[in-house]
Parts: C-alpha cells; sequence; structure tokens
C-alpha cells in the first residue's frame, strides 16, 4: 500500500466501537471511565478525532483543479508563507504543531491561494511523519498545476519529543521539498530564501 492510499470505509469501526476502544484505553491509564468527569471522554474523544483527522475525507488533488489563466503574463514566484497547521505523529498519536511555506513558479496557469492551505490541512489532517508531510504536499501540487517548480518548507514542534521521551521542549524540525527549478537553479532558490526572510505583512 502506497503511502497515499487510504483504508476502506467499509472496514472502519464504528462510533461505537471506537467509543469502546477510548473507555478501555481509559480503565488501561488506571482510572473509571465511569465517573462523572470521565463520563461523556469517549464520545468528545471521538468527536475530536473527526476533526483532527479529517484530511482522510478529503483528496487533495481535487482542491487545485479549478486553476486561472488571466494573469498578464505573470511567470515569476507565487509564495505563501506561515500557513500554521496541526497534525498528529503517526508513532504516538501527539500532535506536530508548526508552519508550512509553499512555493511555486507557474507555468501559465495559477490557483487560488487559499486552495494551497487546503492542501497542507489536508494532508496534516492525517496521522503523519513530517517528512512525508512534506513530500506530498510538495507532489501534488507538481503532479496537477504542472508549474516549472515547487518548493514546501514545514518547520514544527514535535510533541511526542517534547512531552514525552527525550523531553526536549524548544526544538523545532524542518524538512523541505524542492521540485523543478527549485531544485535545479540555484538562483530561484535563493530568489525564494530571500522573500522567506522579508518582514511578514502583519510587519510593515
Amino acid at each position: 500500500m502506497s503511502s497515499d492510499s487510504l483504508p476502506d470505509n467499509d472496514h472502519r469501526p464504528s462510533r461505537e466501537e471506537a467509543e469502546k476502544a477510548v473507555r478501555t484505553l481509559l480503565r488501561w491509564a488506571g482510572d473509571n471511565p465511569d465517573r462523572e468527569g470521565l463520563h461523556d471522554t469517549p464520545s468528545r474523544v471521538v468527536r475530536a478525532y473527526e476533526e483532527f483527522f479529517e484530511g482522510y475525507e478529503t483528496d487533495p488533488r481535487t482542491l487545485l483543479e479549478r486553476t486561472f489563466s488571466e494573469v498578464e503574463g505573470y511567470d515569476e514566484i507565487v509564495l505563501l508563507r506561515d500557513i500554521r497547521f496541526e497534525s498528529h505523529c503517526e508513532h504516538h498519536l501527539a500532535p506536530i504543531i508548526g508552519r508550512a511555506h509553499v512555493a511555486y513558479l507557474p507555468r501559465n496557469r495559477v490557483v487560488g491561494i487559499s486552495k494551497l492551505a487546503r492542501v497542507v490541512d489536508a494532508y496534516a489532517r492525517r496521522l503523519q511523519i513530517q517528512e512525508r508531510l512534506t513530500a506530498q504536499i510538495a507532489n501534488t501540487i507538481n503532479d496537477v498545476l504542472e508549474p516549472q517548480g515547487v518548493a514546501v518548507i514545514i518547520e514544527s514542534s514535535h510533541e511526542c519529543m517534547t512531552t514525552r521521551g527525550v523531553h526536549r521542549p524548544g526544538v523545532s524540525m524542518v524538512t523541505s521539498s524542492m521540485l523543478g527549478v527549485f531544485r535545479t537553479n540555484s538562483d530561484t532558490r535563493r530568489e525564494l530564501m530571500a522573500m522567506l526572510n522579508r518582514p511578514g505583512a502583519s510587519e510593515y
């Protein structure tokens, strides 16, 4: 099964089965799921999981299908930076909180910028590792828009590292995927880095 393959929904557990699993974990942790404070916790956790992992219900490619060609010949970098996202580590189910910077160099069509943020969310709201998340975003934009190049840079904090195990708060992880001219042309890559280092809109 490829990293983009999703489970068959016909074989997903029912809501009742999911809530029973949460009750089991509460008992395993040493608490009583029937006490007042935990009575509704199983249903709350299941509802939270529906939100945390709603990316499984979205096909990111369809988000990029509507494009615009009336751009007056614009052929420079399009960069959307500081896209905040929330994901979960597939190894410990711990949160990953970070920012994504997404850029592409259009060939002859552009896409609405909100769609780039939606693609980030569609992949982030799944069980993830950061390396795969970075590659999935870049590859999808590259495959659908067929631009001259795509660049994705992600910076994030992994709570599986900050709240357990080695307990190293303040550590961030940075990953990047450079495709097309962002990989082959050092001048284009330097231009992107310069754009990322400029003040944000809120700082003007």
